[in-house]
C-alpha cells in the first residue's frame, strides 16, 4: 500500500526544450506545463525573478536592472546558468515530494529519468551542455533525442522500420529536416531560420513600409493570427501597435494577410529550398518511401495556414500536418520514456550521475 501511494509521486519527464517554449510531459499524467523559455533576472546578481510565461510578459518592459533573455538561441544552449535554473524551475514543478507526504515521513523522492529533444545538428559541446543542465537541475539520468525523430514517433511513425520517413520539424530557433530509417537519422539538415526569424521578416516589413517599429511579441500576434503561405479568401485584418519612426510617436495600423505573406513567404521558400536540397542528396530507395508516403510536416511553424500546400506545390511531393504538431517532440519523448523497447531501438545518447 505504501510503495503504490509512494508510486503516484513518481514520474520520469520528457521535455522538449524549445528556443520559444518548452513543454514537458510527466509520465502518468501527460503534458502538465507549456510555458516560453524566457528568464527574467537581475543584470548584475543574476538572481532569478521569473520563468516562463511570468518572465515572457516582462519582454520589452524591464527597467534597467532587469533583462528578460532567452536561455536558448537557434536551438541550442546560449546561457548555461539560465538554462540550468529554467530545468531546475520546470523539472521541481512536477517532482517535488509532497507536503502531506513529507508530514507522513516518507523519505524524499528519487530523482527522475529526463528525455529531451534537442536539434539534430548540435554538437558534442552543445549536448554535454543541455545533458549536464538537466543532471544539474535534479535528474537521475538525461538522455538525449534528436527533435525531428521524437516528431516521427510522436506523430506515431513506424520509426524502426527500413521504410524512408522525411519529416520537417520548424520550431522558433531551427528548422529540422531529416530522412529516418531503422530507428536512426540517415540524413539530416538543420537550418537555423524559424519561427524566429519569422518575427524578424515581419518587423522588418512594416519598418520600411510604414515606419512603424514593432516589438518582437507583436510581430509574433500578428503572424499567428493572420500569417499565411499562400493566398486567403477572404483576407485577414490585424492590428498592429508600434512607434512611429518619423515622429516617435504611438502609432497603429490595420495589416492585411496579404501583407505579412509577402513578408513571410521569401523566408519560408528559404527552407523549402533546403528540404529540396535534402531530398536531392538522399538515397534513391529511400526518396521513393517520400514520394510514396509524402512529407511530415511538426512544430510551430506547420501552424502556419497553407505552409504544406506551399511545400507541396513547389516540391510536388504530398505534405501532411501531424495531428497537434505542436506538442509532436514532446509526445515522441513521452513514448520512449514509457516503451523501454523503443528507447533501445532508436539512437538516444543518455547520461547518469
Amino acid at each position: 500500500m505504501i510503495d503504490k501511494f509512494f508510486s503516484l509521486f513518481t514520474h520520469d519527464i520528457g521535455i522538449d526544450l524549445g528556443t520559444a517554449n518548452t513543454l514537458v510531459y510527466v509520465r502518468g499524467k501527460g503534458i502538465v506545463i507549456r510555458e516560453p523559455s524566457v528568464v527574467a533576472r537581475h543584470k548584475k546578481t543574476k538572481a532569478m525573478l521569473a520563468i516562463g510565461a511570468q518572465a515572457k510578459k516582462m519582454e520589452g518592459r524591464t527597467p534597467q536592472t532587469l533583462e528578460a533573455v532567452r536561455p536558448l538561441k537557434d536551438g541550442v544552449i546560449a546561457d548555461f546558468d539560465a538554462t540550468a535554473a529554467m530545468l531546475s524551475y520546470f523539472i521541481k514543478r512536477v517532482h517535488e515530494t509532497p507536503q502531506g507526504a513529507r508530514r507522513l515521513g516518507f523519505p524524499k523522492i528519487s530523482k527522475p529519468r529526463v528525455v529531451i529533444g534537442i536539434p539534430s545538428g548540435v554538437t558534442e559541446v552543445e549536448r554535454r551542455a543541455v545533458q549536464d543542465a538537466a543532471l544539474s537541475a535534479g535528474a537521475r539520468q538525461a538522455y538525449l533525442i534528436e527533435e525531428p525523430m521524437a516528431a516521427a514517433i510522436g506523430a506515431g511513425l513506424p520509426v524502426a522500420d527500413p521504410g524512408g520517413i522525411f519529416v520537417v520539424d520548424m520550431g522558433g530557433g531551427t528548422t529540422e529536416i531529416a530522412l529516418i530509417s531503422l530507428g536512426g537519422i540517415v540524413l539530416n539538415r538543420g537550418l537555423r531560420i524559424a519561427g524566429d526569424e519569422l518575427d524578424e521578416a515581419i518587423i522588418s516589413y512594416l519598418r520600411l513600409r510604414y515606419s512603424l517599429l514593432l516589438g518582437r511579441t507583436s510581430a509574433e500576434e500578428a503572424k499567428l493570427s493572420i500569417g499565411s503561405a499562400v493566398a486567403q479568401k477572404p483576407e485577414k485584418y490585424h492590428v498592429v501597435r508600434g512607434r512611429d519612426l518619423e515622429t516617435g510617436l504611438p502609432k497603429s495600423i490595420k495589416v492585411s494577410s496579404e501583407e505579412i505573406r509577402e513578408a513571410l513567404v521569401p523566408i519560408l521558400q528559404q527552407i523549402i529550398v533546403r528540404i529540396a536540397d535534402t531530398l536531392e542528396s538522399s538515397p534513391p530507395e529511400l526518396v521513393s518511401d517520400v514520394i510514396e508516403k509524402g512529407i511530415v510536416l511538426a512544430g510551430g511553424g506547420a501552424l502556419i495556414s497553407g505552409f504544406d500546400q506551399l511545400i507541396s506545390e513547389m516540391i510536388k511531393i504530398p505534405v501532411w500536418v501531424a495531428d497537434d504538431p505542436l506538442t509532436a517532440v514532446v509526445r515522441g519523448t513521452a513514448k520512449v520514456l514509457e516503451d523501454p523497447r523503443l528507447l533501445s531501438q532508436v539512437r538516444v545518447t543518455g547520461g547518469l550521475r
